[in-house]
């Protein structure tokens, strides 16, 4: 089979399924997985379709800029608080846990206990004046260049200070989450990102339902570059079938009847 006739049936494929493994490719096109992996790669960079673990997604469009701090922390408010109480509850005493930014995780933040014990590491400001009201807890902060409203600190600096930092868990907000992987609207704060899922023993990634299938401007990582995902509401078929294959696990958090 020529070059061109694999591509246009790779392509119709993944507009069919939306989502098509490496195996089933090789299956379907009678070659080697070198082969599919290579005409994957050069229909990326057409793009024509975005490659993630395992196989291959439908490209999707970028998102445009992220909602203010202000406009996010009033939506979808009790998804959050639940997401973040499944969070917190996964925080042992006199762990070294490092906590993201994002109206999410500062969710995580507000659910830990008053006599919580134990080291939070943050890049954000509001994350930190959260947890500094617990006696029991040693906050450190990562320092560097602020960004307004979320007030969140990035740069070489928090990057280093992560990648020194060698943590019990960690938990990462999202932009976007999507089969392409993990996605982030500031480029500044994705190398952040990355120590952080680098260097920590349990990597968890916080995201409401609205961040299913959404792709923000720079991606962190992709699925299988974290171990859970905790969200509000079970994820639709395509994000499943690529969470499973990257071998991601998922906890969907109860909303409270009370919020």
């Amino acid at each position: 089979m020529l070059a061109a006739e694999r591509h246009r049936r790779i392509v119709a494929e993944i507009a069919r399924l939306k989502f098509v493994t490496t195996d089933d490719l090789t299956t379907l096109l009678g070659v080697s997985h070198e082969t599919v992996r290579r005409d994957l790669a050069l229909l990326e960079r057409r793009g024509e379709l975005a490659r993630v673990h395992g196989g291959a997604t439908s490209p999707q469009a970028p998102v445009g800029e992220e909602a203010s701090f202000s406009e996010r922390s009033g939506t979808l408010a009790a998804e959050k608080e639940a997401i973040g109480r499944a969070a917190a509850a996964l925080i042992e005493p006199d762990q070294i846990v490092v906590i993201d930014v994002g109206t999410t995780a500062l969710e995580v933040a507000r659910a830990l206990p008053a006599d919580h014990a134990g080291v939070i590491a943050t890049p954000s400001l509001l994350v930190a004046a959260e947890v500094s009201t617990r006696p029991r807890v040693e906050v450190l902060v990562s320092g560097g260049r602020l960004r307004p409203g979320d007030l969140a600190c990035s740069n070489a600096q928090a990057v280093e200070f992560f990648g020194n930092l060698r943590a019990d868990a960690v938990f990462v907000g999202s932009g976007g989450i999507a089969p392409y992987g993990l996605t982030d609207f500031h480029l500044d704060e994705v190398a952040t990102k990355r120590a952080m899922l680098g260097n920590a023993s349990h990597r968890y990634v916080l995201a409401d339902a609205s961040k299913f299938g959404r792709t923000a401007a720079h991606r962190v990582c992709e699925l299988s570059g974290f171990d859970t995902l905790i969200t509000d509401e079970p994820c639709p078929a395509e994000l499943r079938t690529a969470l499973t294959r990257a071998d991601t696990t998922v906890i969907v958090a109860k909303t409270s009847p009370t919020t």
